[in-house]
């Protein structure tokens, strides 16, 4: 029997950060407000947290244009706000945490019985936010965005891990979101039972910072 499984961010994965570029109502005001665009600063500390847009999923399938692989329903990222210039401009973030419920998560893949765990390693990653709506994550220096996703198969369990050199993502004020579209991910270990490649795709909302939503100008 011929077996797959696969894996990714996630980034975001996982996976990640901030809602999109509207021009700021006011020449000083800042990249992140709450509230309104150009309304109060995002203040250098600040956390922000985002849970996936409801009634959407995170997926990670074995190509980009495919949809054998992995589909998770919970998801999470948390990152700190450490630099929020005036706009146009581009913040800056640490993302902290970013986490997928395993028991939420379902898959598609021949011999694969279920998920036990995706936990995104080498955290924390540095995170830009500009007033175009572009989002980027990236790891430290010498390092890598990795995911390492644990799969219960018909020969046990499978440990598959995936790294990719950053993140891009797109953010926007229109429904709050924040959403990275099949991000590609290479195996560095794991079975032959594991995919190649694994690509991400989630789309995460609101983004708020103390329970107010978050825009980008």
């Amino acid at each position: 029997m011929r077996t797959r499984t696969l894996t990714t961010l996630a980034g975001a994965v996982a996976a990640l950060t901030l809602p999109l570029a509207v021009p700021a109502s006011a020449a000083d005001g800042a990249v992140l407000t709450v509230g309104s665009p150009g309304g109060a600063a995002v203040a250098a500390g600040d956390v922000l947290t985002a849970p996936l847009a409801a009634g959407s999923t995170a997926t990670f399938y074995s190509s980009a244009t495919g949809t054998s692989g992995l589909t998770c329903t919970s998801s999470q990222f948390t990152a700190a706000v450490t630099d929020n210039p005036a706009a146009p401009g581009t913040a800056k973030e640490s993302v902290t945490a970013h986490t997928f419920d395993a028991a939420s998560c379902t898959t598609n893949v021949v011999g694969v019985l279920g998920v036990t765990s995706i936990t995104v390693n080498n955290l924390p990653y540095d995170s830009t936010v500009s007033s175009d709506g572009t989002v980027t994550v990236t790891p430290p220096a010498g390092s890598t965005v990795r995911t390492t996703v644990v799969l219960r198969t018909l020969l046990g369990s499978v440990n598959c891990v995936y790294q990719a050199p950053g993140l891009t993502g797109t953010a926007s004020n229109d429904d709050h979101t924040i959403a990275f579209e099949r991000q590609q991910f290479s195996k560095v270990s794991g079975s032959s039972l594991c995919f190649a490649n694994g690509y991400f795709s989630a789309k995460y909302a609101p983004v708020t910072g103390d329970g107010e939503v978050v825009y980008v100008n």
